[in-house]
């Protein structure tokens, strides 16, 4: 086998026919790591939180290439229940589950400490943080029965630098996400899972088009060692790595940071 070809080979081996729930896979990083998983033969079941022109088009683009045609299911991360039924009907769906990969999130706007109101706080909290924990919680049953069973959550860059201005809550539930990771790692490696997360840096998608200025993000890729802001495809690897029981499998409670150089640990 040719040092070009391998990783593609060995992918689809681990990948193919495997049952994996994107949440938050509409755009963006989950939209890009959805993709690469319905490339490599997986059986996909997509996540939005409604059901977005966005996310049917997605659903339509993959399903005119991909091995198997991808499930979609609906609901808001930020109410426990919604992201309970969500795992659920993914799992119903598929027929199981082997690879959970919790990116359902979002900064919900730039909130300054002072004047951060409590409802907002609770939102914030129960949309990046809450609902890692109960995506898992009720993943664990199918996952506890797959051979290859693997999470990969998506923590941030913020995690570990408290992110800039307006960014506290976000920032604070995405160093949840990273330490629960640990946590999780722990107290599911007898069960057979793997939990590992993905920290991105400043990705050029509409995240930040939505929170950030041009003139901020201009800055912030002048500071970057690689002197530009990360792409959606930049991030797929890592999580693919992490989900490979032939590459990763002595692999768990882990970080890994994609950032350009930003933030060395």
């Amino acid at each position: 086998m040719s040092a070009s070809a391998w990783p593609a080979d060995l992918l689809m081996r681990d990948f193919r026919d495997r049952k994996v729930l994107i949440t938050g896979s509409s755009r963006g990083i989950g939209a890009a790591v959805a993709r690469a998983f319905a490339d490599l033969g997986a059986r996909i079941v997509l996540h939005g939180r409604a059901e977005t022109p966005a996310l049917r088009d997605l659903a339509a683009s993959i399903a005119a290439s991909a091995m198997h045609q991808p499930a979609v299911v609906t609901g808001d991360f930020a109410d426990s229940n919604a992201t309970r039924r969500a795992v659920e009907q993914a799992i119903a769906q598929l027929g199981g589950l082997d690879i959970l990969i919790n990116n359902a999130g979002t900064m919900m706007g730039r909130h300054p400490a002072a004047g951060l109101a409590e409802a907002t706080l609770d939102e914030i909290i129960s949309l990046n943080a809450k609902s890692v924990v109960t995506a898992a919680q009720q993943a664990f049953p199918a996952l506890r029965d797959s051979p290859v069973a693997a999470i990969v959550n998506t923590t941030s860059i913020s995690a570990r630098s408290g992110g800039s201005a307006g960014s506290l809550a976000y920032s604070g539930a995405k160093a949840f996400v990273s330490t629960a990771t640990r946590s999780l790692a722990t107290e599911w490696a007898g069960d057979g899972i793997r939990v590992n997360a993905v920290s991105p840096g400043t990705i050029d998608t509409d995240f930040h088009q939505r929170y950030s200025s041009p003139e901020k993000l201009a800055a912030t890729a002048a500071r970057i060692p690689q002197k530009r802001l990360g792409r959606a495809e930049d991030c797929v690897g890592a999580y693919l790595f992490l989900a490979s029981p032939s590459l990763a499998g002595y692999i768990t409670g882990q970080v890994i940071e994609v950032n350009g150089g930003a933030l060395m640990p």
